[in-house]
Order: C-alpha cells, then structure tokens, then sequence
C-alpha cells in the first residue's frame, strides 16, 4: 500500500472516531436530563417580575393627590396649548457682510476690492411664541412682545396643530415689551385663551410656561412663582416681572405662564443666565399690566399711557441721600424734575416730592409709578400722597396724555440737575474739598436750564441764590422756594468757588 493511501484510511478511520463520539455524547446528555439524579437537588424556576406595591391607606392618599395634579397638567396642556402659537418673523435686515474674495491681480492688488457695488441688505429670521387673546369676526388676535414682533417685516403665525396664517402687527410698545398681531381666518375652532389675574399671585403658587423654545413647538415647562415685583428688566422695560424656574428659553418670548387653573397670568419675556440657556431664572410680564393695553393697540394702534409731567429719580437707593431727605425705610418714588406747565406742575407738585401713593394705591418703586400714572386714563383727576420735607399731603393732578416729543422736550423740564449726599458710599471722601458742605451733582439733563446755566457733574452746589445749601433738604427747599426768581447757583469746582449763569423761569 502507498502511503498516501495509508494517510488517507488513517485520517478516515479517525473522522469516524471523533463522530462516533460526538453521537454518544448527546444520547448520554439526553438520558441524564431526562432522568436526573435522586440525589441532586433541583432549583425552582422563578419569573422576573415587579413586586406589588405594598398598599396602605397613607400611599393611596398620596398617589391620588399625586394623580390629581397630573391631571391638572395634563387638561392645562389640552386647553391652553391649543391657544400657543409659534410666531415666525422677519425683520427689515441688516447689511450683509461681504465676502472675502482672492485679490485679482493686478486690480484689486494694488488698489483694493471693488466696493461700488451697493451692499445688500439681508433680512433677519426669527421665532418667538405667542397668546392668542382675543377674536373680533375673521380677525384674531395673539399677544407676543415686542422684540418678538415689534420690528417684523413679515409674520407667520402657526397653530399647534400646524395651520399656518399670516399675521400683521397691530401695535408695539417698547416700555412695556409687548406688541398684538392680528391674522384673519373663516376657521371657527380657533382656541383663546383665558386670562386669570396676575394680582391674585403667591410665591410658591404653581407657575408652567408655554412656547415654542428652539422652535419645539407646543413645549410646556413646570415650575413654581419664585418671587414677584422683580425690576431690571432689559432696554428699560417698566414692568414688575413675575420670577419663575419654569425652564424658559430662547423662543419661548412672547409665549403664557399660566396658573394651575390655565389662566394666563404672565407673558414670558426674559431670563438670566450666564450660558444663554435656562437656569431657573425665568421672568414673566404680569398679565395685569397688558389687559388694557391690548384694548389700546387694537382701538389705537398704540397705548395711551397717562403723564404726570415728571422725571423720577432712584437717589434714595442711596442711603446716606435718603436720611438726608428724611425718607429712610420708606417706599415711593421720588420727584427729581417737574415739566414746567406739565400736569405735576399746575397742580403744585414741586422737585424733591416723594410721592407714596395714587389714588389710596401704595407706589412702591420708581416704575409702580410711572406704571399706575401711565395706566390712568388722560382727563382724569388722581390724588397723589407725598411727602415733602418730613411734611406727609395730598395733591390732586389732573392727568394728561403723554406726548413723547414734549416728555422728550428738556428744555421744558426744571431743574434738570441731579443732585446726591456728599456723605454718599460713591463718594470718594478723600477728594472732597476740606469743609465743604453741599449736593453734588451727578448728573445734567441735555437743553436742561441746569445745562444752559452752566452747571457740571462733579459741581458741589453749595449756595442757592447766596443762600447756604447743606444738604439734600436744603437744596430742594432753597430751590423750590426761590424757583419764581432768576436763579444762580454757586459751586465749588476742582476746589475752586464759582457762579453759574443766571437763569429767569418762565
């Protein structure tokens, strides 16, 4: 035999070996689990399954107020999202910059880029949230604010349902930040909104915001009222914000905070935060600020706010002002210039007035004033409690129309110098004058007749008319009573005594 036929009945004979053993192997395994040893214990089979919740009667209570929350959620988001909107705008543009491009030689290497082509102007997109409120026939009516809508050159309003209509704004208010659109549909199952009562609000009430945050549309967010009565809003907004940390993000502007009833108590409009996103700092326009100015865009266009005809001023933040004044630990606002033939001024409100209350309404800050003058309609007569050099009356104004070109007018305005204590924590006492006494003025008034006299911040004004000034009370009592007669002031300036120009009143 050749020993490749010797390979070959070897390896075969070792193949059939190796199967045989595979075959008895599986016909022992077969056998043994078929019948298993006496002797060997066997294990019980158990289901994975979740264990029964033990009940009781505290654990029932809890999960069924628990549940009766939820499902007050859960009806806020089936009525009230219907009346969310997201608000897609386009606004005027800005110049496009233009691109850098490959010099073309020789041209545009030794003489620049050809710039005489005019520069486009490209428009800018955005997207905010807003409320509908109200429906007049065809025409409807959503709530945003104004930087939201307020410089739209095109609206698109979507429902959360994704009917799309376009939208036309009906009016804008920058002080307040709210602005109403209006779109026209035959569609009769449009949602509105109820709006609750943004007075009726406590700390710790339940507060959820609705939107459309980064354009997710029909978003809702939890949370509670963090504090109420906030100031500092953006670009001078005038509005006592409602705190929340309800997430609120980009997006979201324009969009309801609404009650745990689903009445909208608040407009959501900004937030702190250092990284752009929400960090539960979320704040919201008081819905009570804007009913009657959603009357006013639709009837005129525009709000009608009241005036007063004064220039407020916040120096009593200033501790050492406010002892000066009189007026440590109390609430208002104070009167730091007066419109001459203004409202204030015919009813005999004079500068250095500290004005408590309207009407019996306690004023509490600077812009609780300008809010509740501004809310009273023009031609009405309000009485205003204040204080004036310790002395508590009673003035009664008749309110007038504001008129921006004239409360813009400072040459109309007196005295148009702000003045603060010498002793004040801003003042560097080491470069004060040794013994001066005086006001110190931190600020002029543009066309001011404090301007046309002469008077410079950092002036210490130290007579009024010959006559001393040592203090706050003193300039504001020297100066409303020597107000009718040509005025001059004298300051010490860079250590140096000086007069100002004089200055007749009107």
């Amino acid at each position: 035999m050749s020993i490749a036929k010797k390979l070959h009945s070897r390896n075969f004979f070792i193949a059939n070996l190796v199967i045989l053993g595979i075959v008895i192997g599986f016909a022992l395994a077969f056998m043994f689990r078929a019948n298993p040893s006496p002797n060997s214990a066997s294990l019980p089979v158990v289901k994975a399954e979740t264990p029964s919740m033990i009940a009781g009667s505290d654990t029932e209570a809890a999960i069924s107020t628990a549940e009766s929350v939820q499902n007050a959620f859960r009806n806020i988001a089936k009525t009230v999202l219907p009346a969310i909107v997201e608000l897609d705008v386009v606004e005027g543009g800005q110049k496009a910059q233009q691109q850098q491009q490959t010099p073309q030689f020789p041209f545009d290497f030794f003489f620049g880029p050809d710039n005489s082509t005019p520069q486009q102007f490209q428009p800018e997109e955005g997207l905010g949230s807003g409320v509908i409120v109200r429906r007049s026939g065809k025409t409807v009516y959503v709530l945003t604010n104004n930087h939201v809508a307020g410089n739209a050159t095109k609206i698109t309003v979507k429902l959360s349902d994704g009917r799309e209509f376009d939208g036309k704004l009906v009016g804008f208010d920058e002080r307040k930040d709210v602005a109403l659109v209006k779109f026209e549909t035959d569609d009769t199952d449009i949602a509105i909104a109820k709006l609750g009562d943004s007075s009726k609000l406590q700390v710790g009430d339940w507060a959820i915001a609705l939107g459309s945050p980064f354009g997710y549309v029909s978003s809702v967010t939890t949370g509670i009222v963090s504090a109420l009565g906030r100031s500092g809003g953006p670009d001078g907004n005038i509005n006592d914000f409602i705190q929340t940390d309800a997430a609120i993000n980009k997006g979201n502007s324009g969009g309801a905070l609404v009650n745990i009833r689903g009445e909208v108590v608040g407009l959501n409009t900004w937030i702190a935060s250092p990284t752009g996103g929400s960090v539960g700092l979320g704040f919201a326009i008081p819905i009570n600020n804007i009913k009657g100015t959603i009357d006013d865009f639709i009837m005129h266009g525009a709000v009608k706010y009241g005036w007063l005809g004064v220039s407020l001023s916040n120096i009593t933040q200033d501790k050492a002002s406010a002892k000066e004044l009189g007026l440590e630990g109390k609430k208002g606002a104070l009167v730091g210039h007066v419109f001459l033939d203004g409202p204030a001024s015919k009813a005999g409100i004079l500068p250095g007035d500290f004005i408590t209350a309207v009407d019996g309404k306690a004023v509490q800050s600077t812009d609780d004033l300008v809010r509740t003058v501004g809310d009273i309609k023009a031609g009405t007569t309000a009485r205003f409690d204040l204080i004036r050099r310790g002395i508590s009356m009673t003035i009664s104004a008749k309110v007038d129309l504001r008129n921006n070109t004239v409360a813009a007018n400072n040459a109309n305005i007196f005295p148009g110098v702000t003045v603060i204590s010498l002793k004040s924590d801003s003042v560097d006492q080491t470069q004060l004058p040794a013994g001066v006494r005086g006001a110190l003025v931190v600020d002029i008034l543009a066309k001011s007749p404090a301007a046309t006299m002469g008077l410079r911040t950092g002036d210490i004004i130290t007579k009024i008319n010959g006559k001393s000034v040592n203090d706050l009370k003193d300039f504001y009592e020297i100066l409303n009573k020597e107000s009718g007669k040509k005025l001059v002031f004298t300051v010490n300036r860079d250590g140096q005594t000086a007069e100002t120009l004089a200055y007749v009143g009107k």
